[in-house]
Formats: structure tokens, sequence, C-alpha cells
């Protein structure tokens, strides 16, 4: 299988090309559109042909490369059904299957951080958006977040996961690549709660400041701009 990881340095944003093998169908997960002409690269040295694109939520801090690549290799591009996005050919719901080859994602909605937030299993692993981060979670005091949701979606959904499962999340802001669902339960300080009302009030107390590019990100992320409009 080939799981390629990139990183955006500007808004820490983790990129997932997946394919079967080299020569094979690939998908993308999470991209940046500054980051297209890196994707293309990597895609053809491989011989890999793009055909699924997806977003796990409308991101706030930078602009997806989800409709750019489609405008490029023609992929089909895919949210959940509660995105608001205006460019999506395709919106899963829970418990949803897409597929590639012989690699096959879950859909899990994970509502909190935005109100389409979703997640998606991929056997050994699974990819958390800004829901649950690597010793951390997304923030929910915009795009109809709700820490309440929240709580929800990672304590009934994504902590009853095994707990080898990998996390591989869209952010990390120190470096760090993966982590485990165990490891999270374990040693992430904002999931050492004994009930919602805790949680809640973590994460009602953050005091974060809106990310930089949100005012310009997420009209153009539900527009589908492309590289000629920016």
């Amino acid at each position: 299988m080939i799981f390629n990881q990139l990183f955006d340095d500007k808004s820490s944003t983790y990129t997932y090309i997946i394919a079967s093998g080299i020569g094979r169908e690939a998908l993308i997960i999470d991209p940046v559109i500054e980051k297209t002409e890196e994707y293309i690269k990597i895609l053809k040295e491989l011989n890999l042909k793009l055909v699924k694109v997806i977003d796990t939520h409308i991101h706030a801090d930078h602009i997806t490369g989800l409709n750019e690549l489609s405008k490029r290799t023609n992929c089909t591009k895919i949210m959940g059904d509660q995105s608001k996005s205006e460019v999506i050919d395709l919106k899963v719901k829970e418990d949803d299957k897409i597929q590639i080859d012989k690699i096959e994602l879950k859909t899990i909605y994970t509502p909190g951080h935005t109100d389409c937030s979703y997640s998606f299993l991929m056997n050994d692993r699974v990819f958390t958006g800004d829901t649950l981060l690597i010793n951390g979670t997304g923030r929910t005091d915009f795009q109809n977040g709700s820490a309440k949701t929240q709580y929800e979606s990672l304590f009934n959904k994504l902590l009853k996961l095994p707990e080898k499962t990998m996390v591989y999340p869209a952010h990390d802001y120190n470096g760090r690549k993966f982590s485990t669902i165990g490891d999270e339960k374990n040693k992430n300080p904002r999931l050492q709660v004994d009930n919602v009302d805790q949680y809640v009030e973590i994460m009602n107390n953050l005091k974060l400041a809106n990310p930089k590019m949100m005012d310009i990100a997420v009209p153009a992320n539900l527009k589908g701009i492309t590289l000629d409009q920016l």
C-alpha cells in the first residue's frame, strides 16, 4: 500500500495520499491548494490515477485543494452530507463506504469542531480531521461547533475504536505524525474528564484567537476556489 503523509508548514495541515500500489487508483484526504503541484508530481512519479479527493470538514485555516485537484484530474469531490460546500460531487453519510481498488474507508460522522466534521476509518487507522488531534481536540467555538456534540463524537464513537487504531489528524503543531486511540484515551489532557460538563468547561475556556485565514478560507471553501481564482 502507498501511504504518503504530507505537511503544509503554513497551516500545519496533514494531507494524505493513499493507493493500493504503484500504477493504481489513488485518493487524497484534506489537500491544501498551494500544494497542488506537489501532489500532482507525486501522483505522476508513482503512476497513480487520482479518482477521489476528500475533505474531512470545511477548513477555516487554509483553502482546500479539493476543487483544483478535481479540475486537474477529474477526480470525484467527496465530503459528508452535512457539508455546505457548493461543489461536492458525492456526499457521504454515517457508515457509508468509500472504495478505490482494494482500499475501503468507512465514514463516521463526528461533529463538534464543526457541524460538518467527519472521520474516516481505514482498517488499522482513522483519519480524524480536527475532531481528535494528537494530545488535543479541535476547537468548538465557530462554524456551528459544539463542545457537547464533540464530546459525544469522541467518547461514543472514536474512543470506542480498538486502542491500537492509529490516529491520523488533519493538523499537528508539534511535529507529531500520528498517535493511537489508546494513547489518546490515556494521555490526551482534554480527554481526562469524568463527564460531558467537564469537557464543555474546558472547551469553553480555551480563549483562542480566530484562525488568520478564517474570513478568507471558509467562504472560499464553500464556493470551491481554484488556483486561477486566488
